[in-house]
């Protein structure tokens, strides 16, 4: 198979099953094809992923779609997360269609929308043009923001234009830095339309004006950081995964996130090199990761609805992830680790959270105390989730974040460690403390405990070994992985830094 088509189908294909998804006048067949649509993706990105790591980048279109290790290992992440979520779905509305609780309508819009959000996307990551790698992240706005309200209420309502609003103009902020590389491109030796090319620039970074690239990376950050989430520009995001129907939270928290901070990590290596590798950037990121951490850490103390407790995990953990990136060294590798370790960690502790509001009905955590003995594994699920997610080992989240720790100390960034445990330690003890009573506490109303099936347990039971195995042991391909996508980020040789993973651990 031609790369080009490979690389295209990741994009056509989930798009083509949104299509014929709408075709249908059966529920489950509306949804079954829009699931399948995803699984054909998977199965398409899984032979990419491996010809990348294998062979090297992977390129098609005149070279306006390319797969490295960077994008290759970020995929593979979406991949995961979309995958699970797609069956997950499949249990969680099924209840509701049980009950006769969705129309056709509602499952359509769901099917129509949730493959071509896949692809909207992989087209980020795929891109090799930095300008259709914004419209695709405009896409997945424009895509995502009727997801919220599949369940329709005033307050998804409200979350779904905070969240179109909000994320229209950062990513305008984003259009405005592309813009703005392009201008700092225009004495380049290329054809126009090989300009915005990632590898061009990278390999013409002496040509490129340093004054108009540091300030495109001020608006990138900006944009693309409202759409990560990361504060003080996160106000949408709490509405936004608190309303939105679990499978929907589950890939918003689980990736969609991710696919922005990418879109600024992607600058990193070229703004660098331009300027002459002062770490100028990486302040920035530093800055954005502690006041992500910061801000979090008193909403949090402060929730009594369990999704609303989870999205402000979100904006504290990828906080943790750009604090990573911004300390450079092996704090860009732990980084990267963090990125998958929260994103499968985060995706569970969705699906508990969905599956427990729908045993009781509500996400307030008052009203879901006991969840434990009413549901043992989704009970089991919450627990272990937000125990992985405050950092308690031996779970893997425990690993990257005190690697992440490590680097500031090594560095001697003592203020920024400092300021990084004061912000982690409150949410561990505000996090503690909403946990301990959901779990054991005594329900507010008699509630039956209920049965599963071996999806629930499947989708409870795999990801939770995986986050206890890597907290102990990381697979060679796994090293491997993240110190070729490092070395990307750094625009470094890879020899260089494989010294921060050393006998299967980071």
């Amino acid at each position: 198979m031609n790369h080009w088509i490979l690389l295209s189908s990741l994009v056509f294909v989930p798009v083509l099953a949104g299509i014929i998804s709408q075709v249908f006048d059966s529920k489950v067949k509306s949804l079954v094809v829009s699931i399948t649509g995803v699984f054909i993706a998977a199965i398409c990105g899984s032979v990419a992923i491996w010809l990348t790591f294998t062979q090297g980048p992977i390129f098609g279109l005149s070279n306006w779609l390319f797969l490295d290790e960077l994008s290759a290992y970020n995929l593979s992440i979406m991949l995961i997360i979309f995958t699970l979520s797609s069956i997950y779905s499949f249990r969680y509305f099924g209840e509701e269609l049980k009950e006769n609780a969705l129309s056709l309508v509602q499952i359509q819009t769901f099917a129509g929308l949730w493959a071509p959000a896949l692809g909207a996307m992989t087209l980020v990551l795929i891109s090799n043009n930095l300008g259709i790698m914004w419209v695709g992240m405009e896409a997945t706005t424009l895509l995502t923001s009727f997801l919220i309200c599949v369940h329709l209420t005033r307050g998804s309502l409200e979350a779904m234009w905070k969240y179109m609003l909000i994320c229209s103009v950062g990513i305008a902020f984003a259009f405005l830095g592309t813009l703005m590389i392009r201008l700092a491109a225009k004495d380049l030796p290329l054809d126009p339309n090989q300009a915005l090319l990632w590898t061009n620039l990278m390999a013409h970074t002496a040509a490129l004006t340093p004054t108009l690239v540091k300030g495109a990376f001020i608006f990138i950050m900006v944009g693309y950081g409202t759409k990560a989430g990361l504060a003080p520009m996160h106000s949408w995001l709490p509405d936004a995964h608190s309303k939105a129907p679990a499978p929907v939270s589950a890939v918003f928290s689980g990736f969609m996130l991710n696919t922005a901070l990418y879109c600024v990590i992607r600058y990193i290596p070229i703004v660098e090199a331009t300027m002459g590798h002062t770490g100028w950037t990486l302040k920035l990121m530093t800055g954005f990761g502690l006041l992500s951490i910061l801000i979090a850490s008193p909403f949090i103390l402060y929730q009594h609805d369990l999704k609303r407790l989870l999205a402000y995990c979100s904006v504290e953990q990828l906080g943790i992830i750009t604090l990573g990136f911004g300390l450079g060294g092996y704090g860009t590798i732990a980084a990267l680790f963090q990125t998958f370790n929260h994103s499968l960690c985060k995706t569970l502790a969705f699906f508990a959270a969905g599956r427990l509001g729908q045993i009781f009905g509500s996400h307030e955590m008052k009203r879901m105390a006991g969840c434990l003995k009413v549901s043992p594994i989704w009970g089991t699920a919450i627990f272990a989730t937000i125990l992985a997610l405050i950092g308690v080992a031996p779970f893997c989240l425990f690993m990257s974040e005190f690697q992440i720790l490590k680097a500031a100390v090594d560095s001697g960034q003592y203020l920024v460690a400092i300021l990084f445990l004061i912000g982690t330690g409150t949410i561990f003890i505000g996090a503690l403390g909403h946990l301990l009573p959901l779990v054991w506490g005594k329900p507010e109303e008699p509630i039956e405990s209920i049965s599963t099936n071996w999806i629930d347990v499947l989708l409870v039971v795999a990801p939770l070994f995986v986050l206890l195995l890597l907290g102990i042991w990381i697979p060679g391909f796994l090293q491997t992985a993240l110190t070729k996508a490092a070395a990307i980020v750094q625009n470094t040789n890879p020899i260089g830094i494989t010294t921060s993973i050393t006998g299967g651990k980071l």
